[in-house]
């Protein structure tokens, strides 16, 4: 099975919210929620809004199953892995992160040039 990942490690590799469990999807909607009414909640870092983390647990993602990826390739060159299926099921789990990151920024910079363009 090719990948996108063909060429890109963990350092440069970007993520994706597939591994984000419902638990995690309801707090960032609580985080929303708080928003929009006018109570942000700190999340620890200064500075750090809701865009920004969004994206650094896209990052994450894809840091997450790219390292997945590569330990199942290992196992299945070392004879470890009793399912080779596993290596495809992860590759296509890091094709996906890898592509929904990208559509992600590809949106968030069509939406920042939109405002840039916008006549004030």
């Amino acid at each position: 099975m090719s990948t996108i990942l063909n060429g890109v490690n963990g350092a440069t590799a970007l993520g994706s919210m597939a591994g984000l469990t419902p638990t995690q999807r309801m707090a960032a909607l609580e985080q929303a929620k708080a928003a929009q009414s006018g109570k942000v909640e700190e999340t620890g870092k200064a500075g750090e809004t809701m865009f920004g983390s969004i994206f650094n647990s896209l990052i994450q993602n894809v840091k997450d199953t790219d390292a997945e990826f590569t330990q199942a390739q290992y196992l299945l060159a070392t004879g470890q892995l009793d399912n080779p299926a596993q290596v495809g099921i992860a590759a296509y789990k890091a094709e996906i992160s890898v592509s929904l990151l990208l559509q992600m920024r590809d949106r968030a910079l069509t939406a920042y040039n939109e405002l840039r363009n916008m006549n004030v």
